[in-house]
């Protein structure tokens, strides 16, 4: 929502201001910049970006029209993780492994399907989850190998963000190389009347007022949005290692939780009583069951 209401501020703004100065709005409209400037910038994204990462790009960009992770989020992957460390305390780690095989037949995690929806998540977690089963790894070991998945996907996901600044940075010039287009059809029609010269003048201008408007006024603000987006989602992963490194150290779970729940940006972090109100929910089902 926010990022409409951005939008529609950036261009009432523009809009509103040139319309006081007694402009006319129609003369903005030059369909001819518009298919330079645009398919230009399509172009050199197609030139310069693999077809996967334009794939994850669009996706991405259609995520951030969809309400962002809160608290609600957040305390529903606590709950989660707690129950799987609760199971793990009563039957130990191996109590988990048929969970992790096949997490959509999980009584556990079919109990959030905001989680299973969440794939990346998912696979980190059942990742790392198969890896504490196979044992023969210190904490510490362990630890740094989730940091380095981390990394990956994080440096994966935030690919898109990169080639999305890279079009904005490039489209102040795509502006002028409209503007010069239209300077050199001014040119050749510099013997008409001075309104039809000026009217050239004019459309050429409008594109170098394009590409400055849509570099600062849209797509930059985009990409950092995207950053910002895949910082949030790193969050998320972010407490997932923290609490499986706890609970791989022996602590017990309502301590494991405690560590996954400190990660978390405070904006979005459940207090302690609520923390500790999810650690109430009913025990799943016993090793014996």
């Amino acid at each position: 929502m926010l990022l409409i209401v951005g939008a529609l501020v950036v261009m009432a703004a523009v809009i509103g201001g040139f319309l006081i100065e007694g402009g006319h709005i129609l003369v903005l409209v030059q369909p001819a910049e518009f298919i330079i400037i645009g398919g230009a910038a399509l172009g050199s994204v197609i030139i310069a970006t693999p077809l996967s990462i334009l794939k994850e790009l669009m996706s991405q960009c259609l995520a951030l029209f969809k309400a962002p992770k809160g608290k609600v989020q957040y305390s529903e992957l606590l709950s989660m993780l707690f129950q799987l460390f609760k199971l793990s305390q009563q039957g130990g780690i191996m109590a988990l492994e048929s969970h992790v095989e096949a997490p959509d037949k999980s009584n556990i995690f079919s109990k959030f399907p905001g989680f299973l929806s969440h794939h990346g998540a998912l696979d980190f977690l059942s990742d790392s989850l198969k890896v504490m089963i196979v044992g023969g790894i210190s904490p510490h070991d362990l630890d740094n190998l989730m940091e380095l998945d981390l990394e990956v996907r994080h440096h994966h996901a935030s690919r898109p963000a990169g080639a999305l600044s890279k079009v904005s940075d490039s489209l102040p010039g795509l502006g002028i190389v409209a503007a010069v287009l239209g300077v050199v059809n001014t040119m050749a029609a510099i013997d008409g009347p001075p309104s039809e010269i000026g009217e050239k003048v004019g459309a050429a201008l409008v594109g170098t007022f394009l590409g400055i408007l849509l570099c600062y006024g849209f797509v930059g603000p985009l990409a950092s949005r995207l950053e910002q987006f895949i910082a949030d989602e790193a969050n998320y992963e972010a407490s997932i290692r923290a609490g499986l490194v706890a609970l791989y150290k022996g602590l017990p779970p309502v301590i494991a939780i405690e560590f996954a729940r400190r990660v978390l940006p405070e904006e979005v972090r459940p207090s302690f009583e609520e923390t500790e109100a999810l650690c109430r929910v009913p025990k799943p089902e016993s090793v014996a069951a």
